[in-house]
């Protein structure tokens, strides 16, 4: 039988709830806000349409998970995985060579804390959330086989039982619980240490990124030396070259950025759970356009990785115009 206008009501009022927890695991599984949005739309119309033949057995938020986690998984048979240029390969050593583009390779996508974030009513549900989207987690789940990625998502974060989560595999609890031990070692070795970050809340990094913004509006790019980790990392999708130390990365946004004082402007934003900011650059109109968004890792020793995304089209959905 079609669903009737009562029940798409029902539908609705007992689904729509869900959604925005949705769309952080299908951002979580596939690294990309742009496909998690579509996923979540594809989720809700499959459940729409079976909505008569749904027979409670199961919750609805784990009925709509099922359909969720089959949807990721078809898309990424069909599309693969996204990495980050430092899951590619060595760091480059010549930070004054210019950089090329890789646009065939589907990038990691940061995605904004207003679209991802939890009920802010509940801390302990706004620490899981924030910990599992960080960009560096979503990076190392990207190095893992699919089936694996399911079930460390829904064993280490939503907390199913194993023998949930075969049944959503048709698979047996003994090798569901097999490959999260494969997933969460893989995990280790790729995903840095969640007590050396810093929490957003912690007065040292307001301090600290209100010093990064006006660094580069000044053009005080020797400054960033002081705010930089030894050791930090600096890399920027489409680019597949990435770096490493403070001297270097200094050295590569002379050689490839040298702004002038007023050139750049720095408009804070929050991506993954941590701080970013949304960069704009005068143009030859002296417009401050949008340039790049940067999604930074902050420890006790200053900034530790520094994530610079230059696909213009993120700014919409992070609430950032396109000029100031």
């Amino acid at each position: 039988m079609p669903n009737t206008i009562e029940t798409d009501r029902d539908f609705l009022a007992l689904a729509d709830p869900y959604r925005r927890e949705l769309l952080a695991h299908c951002y979580r599984m596939l690294g990309s806000i742009h496909d998690a949005e579509d996923l979540v739309q594809e989720t809700y119309l499959r459940a729409w349409r079976s909505y008569d033949g749904f027979e409670g057995r199961s919750s609805l938020r784990t009925w709509l998970y099922r359909i969720a986690t089959n949807v990721c998984l078809t898309a990424i048979d069909q599309r693969g995985h996204r990495p980050m240029p430092s899951g590619l390969g060595a760091p480059s050593e010549e930070p004054e060579r210019p950089v090329v583009a890789s646009d065939e390779v589907p990038w990691l996508e940061p995605a904004p804390d207003a679209l991802l974030g939890a009920d802010a009513a509940d801390p302990a549900t706004i620490v899981t959330a924030r910990e599992s989207t960080r960009l560096a987690f979503v990076a190392a789940l990207q190095h893992l086989p699919a089936k694996q990625r399911v079930v460390l998502i829904l064993r280490d974060v939503l907390k199913w039982r194993a023998a949930e989560v075969a049944e959503l595999l048709d698979t047996s609890t003994a090798a569901v619980n097999s490959a999260l031990q494969r997933a969460r070692a893989q995990l280790e070795e790729n995903a840095p240490l969640r007590d050396e970050l810093v929490e957003p809340t912690d007065p040292g990094q307001r301090d600290l990124l209100e010093r990064y913004a006006k660094a580069f509006e000044d053009a005080d790019i020797g400054g960033l030396i002081e705010l930089f980790k030894e050791d930090v990392i600096w890399e920027m999708p489409p680019f597949p070259e990435w770096f490493v130390g403070a001297e270097t990365a200094v050295r590569l946004i002379r050689a490839q950025c040298s702004p002038g004082p007023g050139d750049i402007r720095m408009v804070p934003a929050a991506a993954n759970g941590q701080p970013a900011f949304g960069l704009y650059k005068r143009d030859a109109d002296g417009v401050h356009s949008a340039y790049q968004l940067q999604v930074l890792s902050i420890t006790g020793d200053g900034v530790a990785h520094v994530s610079v995304f230059f696909d213009t089209s993120l700014f919409p959905l992070f609430g950032l115009p396109e000029a100031l």
